[in-house]
């Protein structure tokens, strides 16, 4: 019994480690920087202070550098609704 142990531990304890830098890995592609907080904080509007609030600081940013794009290339400024993206997906 000790030796079956001794035998499936060290792959279990392999496989977990691996689903945690997955898991990781997610967390550090969703996190927002020092850089990215004050760039949102010089630049906001009460429009993205809401889409702060409701959808979090990634989502937000997305928004407000997407409004910019269309501001510079002279398109129209059209809001996305958060809601419809979310059933879109």
């Amino acid at each position: 019994m000790q030796g079956l142990a001794a035998l499936l531990v060290p792959p279990v304890l392999m496989l977990f480690a691996l689903a945690m830098e997955r898991v990781q890995a997610g967390l550090d592609r969703l996190s927002v920087g020092r850089a990215h907080v004050e760039e949102f904080l010089d630049t906001a509007d009460e429009t993205d202070v809401g889409n702060l609030a409701k959808d979090g600081l990634p989502a937000a940013l997305d928004e407000l550098r997407q409004r910019r794009s269309n501001d510079e290339t002279g398109d129209p400024v059209i809001p996305v609704d958060s809601d419809a993206r979310n059933r879109a997906s």
